[in-house]
């Protein structure tokens, strides 16, 4: 599963609050952006792709703001009764982590319960949802493998998703004294692991560097994947102007603050 091109095609924003400087609520916008591949899974018409959504916002059904990837997931049957997206059912879900907010959007870097995020894309009726945790997610694997059999936190894990192999390693590497973080030694193990041989798609928090200035990541990472990179990364963790860059003969896409719809 390739990029047949590099340039995103806006389709929708979201209004949310994140918190800004000094943890003071501001009103964001979440771009939600198109980009075309190859193929795509079987059972599947689009894969929506998305990581760091670390706000709030009113979900388009009504109510008080709820976490931004549950507003997310109440979206797909607006934009799919609008022709924007196919229906849920046709729609899989790659998740990369940190999806929690303070309910105030008030404190950055704030950790928190998220299997509400991955229930609500399950509850969409979406056939698959695969993902990463990241460093400020607490879910685990045992609990978002309750929510159904296609939908799966990946850690050091491979997955078959219509003849598509999806591989993935949650956290970023620091002190393993703390949650969903690792010595880069174990880190990168678990890579090369998940990576050999090169899974189609590999989801990651914390990912390589890019190969432009302002792409920043982890050089390791990056040279643990370069000669036998997958089709295509997908990470966050920090947020990159300008989402895709060449890793080997794939590609890499950053989601981080941002929607990505895989296209056929």
């Amino acid at each position: 599963m390739r990029l047949i091109g590099t340039r995103p095609e806006r389709l929708a924003t979201i209004p949310y609050r994140a918190a800004g400087p000094g943890g003071v609520p501001q009103n964001v916008q979440l771009g939600v952006e198109r980009l075309p591949v190859d193929k795509l899974p079987a059972g599947c018409d689009v894969l929506l792709a998305a990581g760091d959504l670390q706000g709030v916002a009113p979900s388009p059904l009504g109510g008080d703001p709820v976490l931004l990837g549950i507003a997310l997931a109440d979206y797909l049957g607006v934009w799919a009764d609008s022709g924007l997206l196919p229906p849920a059912d046709r729609v899989g879900v790659l998740l990369t982590g940190d999806l929690y907010s303070a309910p105030g959007a008030d404190r950055r870097g704030a950790s928190g319960a998220v299997l509400d995020v991955w229930l609500a894309f399950a509850a969409a009726g979406c056939p698959v949802v695969f993902g990463v945790a990241g460093n400020h997610d607490e879910v685990t694997a045992a609990q978002v493998a309750d929510l159904g059999p296609d939908v799966v936190l990946l850690d050091g894990d491979r997955r078959g998703l219509g003849g598509v192999t999806v591989a993935g390693v949650s956290g970023i590497v620091g002190d393993p004294g703390r949650a969903l973080r690792r010595t880069e030694k174990d880190f990168l193990t678990l890579v090369g692991k998940v990576t050999t041989p090169p899974p189609d798609v590999l989801l990651l928090h914390e990912g390589p560097v890019g190969d432009r200035p302002g792409q920043l990541g982890r050089p390791a990472v990056r040279s643990a994947l370069e000669r036998h990179a997958p089709a295509l990364t997908l990470c966050g963790h920090v947020h990159w102007v300008e989402p895709v860059a060449r890793l080997g003969d794939g590609h890499i896409v950053n989601v981080d603050a941002r929607v990505v719809v895989l296209t056929a």
